[in-house]
């Protein structure tokens, strides 16, 4: 964690030195920002290329604005919808290779579709500050495109997707709130948006849920310093995820952030720092790919009771799905959804909550064992599942935490419940017990576990697991324990979770 934050403040500092260098300051960039659009808007000539993905174009078919003939030419289907990619800022003035991997994605799956990219390197390949600037530009130029083809074609502007990475984020938000008139853009996603220059702005400033019908966020790289983050931390949209807490994202080694360094200079760090970041784009891609592992989120006020297990109701809009298949809900109030990933696609993995009742039979003595669970399923089965209390255990008391698992093991049916300790565990727990003596016959004293419910997230199903043993419920180091489905109705478990 410490060469990450060492990583995230080399970057802020670079940007902000760049800013320092341009002399551009957030008040004097309102009134500049507007002033080259002024400027613009007397150009015959855009800075964005649009550009339709074809089978028979690498690059793409460029349709010209005012030019209704580059329509046909290109074979745009004006009773398709439309999904339009804007890219983010450019370090070498190149199209990323993740474009063409969603084109690619959003072709394969909804072949029915207008995929066209807009490209505006031309203005995005500059320092950041001044490529931030440039957003606006951009975003009214999208603008006038769409609105060119509502009148010359009557596309609507309700069957356009806007789907925007990083700086892109907030020009497809700048392009919703420049478009003419009161019907707004069907969607925008915005794919980790910028952070730096925009993070703390007013809505009319940055990419909101005010821009479109419906507009979502994901969030993968918000680690903070200075009071900025690569991506944006706060929310910007009707639903806004953040995967894995979306400060960091499992993969993403940065043991090479010195070497990239050493070999690219202080640019190097975008070469890091590109794996969290660019994150997003590809949990939207696998949303397209795998419509069978569809990600599911959870509304929670922060990752550390999320972590916790406390948030996988989906009650009220509590929950929704990452990515392409979202459902669209439009809310008063932006959502903050959390979930965990996998390190590598499919992105899928499965949340439980556990809820385990201990009694500390030793009183006074607080307990810090270090758990595993074997789960059996009707599929699958997944074995020795570390557990992290964040306490020790005291007294008589309910623990609730999270287990996510890789793979789907259908129906969970058992538990094994270890307590994992040495014999080194057990020979200090025999010297507990030898200073203070436990005066019930000749049992040891140990942790009392009776039951263990667990809610499935995906699922929404609740249950309710018994110790197979009724005579013997204690359990001591290097200890495991047999759990099965209680016998009893499980329609009290509905009021015990939330």
């Amino acid at each position: 964690m410490k060469s990450l934050s060492f990583l995230s403040l080399l970057l802020l500092l670079f940007i902000f030195t760049q800013a320092n260098t341009h002399g551009w300051k957030r008040k004097e960039a309102r009134g500049s920002q507007h002033q080259h659009i002024r400027i613009k808007k007397n150009q015959q000539s855009s800075a964005t290329k649009f550009r339709l993905y074809t089978d028979t174009s690498e690059e793409g078919c460029l349709i010209l604005s005012d030019q209704l003939e580059t329509l046909d030419k290109c074979s745009f289907n004006d009773s398709l919808p439309l999904v339009m990619i804007v890219h983010g800022w450019s370090v070498d003035g190149m199209l990323e290779g993740w474009i063409w991997k969603m084109v690619a994605a959003l072709k394969s799956q909804h072949k029915q579709t207008n995929v066209i990219i807009a490209d505006w390197l031309s203005l995005a390949h500059q320092h950041y500050p001044i490529a931030a600037q440039n957003t606006r530009n951009i975003g009214q130029e999208i603008a006038s495109f769409l609105e060119w083809l509502e009148e010359s074609v009557q596309f609507s502007r309700s069957n356009v997707h806007l789907i925007g990475y990083s700086l892109g984020a907030h020009v497809s938000g700048f392009a919703g709130s420049y478009i003419s008139g009161t019907n707004k853009i069907g969607r925008i996603t915005g794919l980790d948006p910028a952070g730096p220059l925009f993070e703390g702005m007013s809505p009319t400033d940055r990419l909101s849920p005010d821009d479109a019908n419906f507009v979502d966020a994901i969030h993968t790289f918000t680690q903070q310093h200075m009071g900025l983050s690569v991506g944006i931390k706060q929310p910007v949209a009707h639903f806004d995820f953040y995967p894995n807490g979306g400060t960091f994202q499992p993969g993403c080694h940065i043991m090479h952030v010195y070497n990239h360094i050493a070999q690219y200079g202080i640019t190097g760090i975008t070469q890091t720092v590109k794996c969290a970041h660019e994150r997003s784009v590809h949990l939207f891609i696998d949303s397209l790919l795998h419509d069978d592992k569809q990600s599911m989120a959870y509304w929670c006020n922060d990752i550390h009771t999320f972590d916790r297990g406390m948030c996988l109701s989906c009650r009220k809009n509590r929950c929704n799905t990452l990515g392409y298949n979202i459902r669209k809900e439009r809310l008063q109030k932006s959502r903050r959804l959390f979930l965990k990933t996998r390190a590598h696609m499919p992105f899928k993995v499965y949340h439980y909550q556990f809820k385990i009742h201990f009694i500390n039979e030793i009183h006074e003595k607080q307990v810090e064992p270090t758990f595993t669970v074997s789960l059996t399923g009707t599929k699958e089965d997944a074995e020795n599942l570390p557990i992290t209390l964040v306490e020790g255990i005291t007294g008589n008391k309910t623990y609730t935490f999270l287990i996510t698992l890789d793979i789907d093991i259908g129906e969970l049916m058992m538990i094994k419940f270890k307590w994992e300790g040495t014999a080194v565990w057990a020979n200090i727990w025999d010297t507990v017990q030898t200073i203070i003596p436990w005066t019930k016959g000749n049992r040891q004293p140990g942790l009392i576990v009776k039951t263990i419910r667990v809610k499935a997230g995906e699922t929404q199903e609740k249950m309710t697991f018994c110790s197979q043993s009724v005579d013997n419920v204690h359990l001591h180091p290097a200890q495991e324990k047999t759990f099965v489905r209680c016998a009893n109705s499980s329609r009290r478990l509905k009021r015990k979770f939330r």
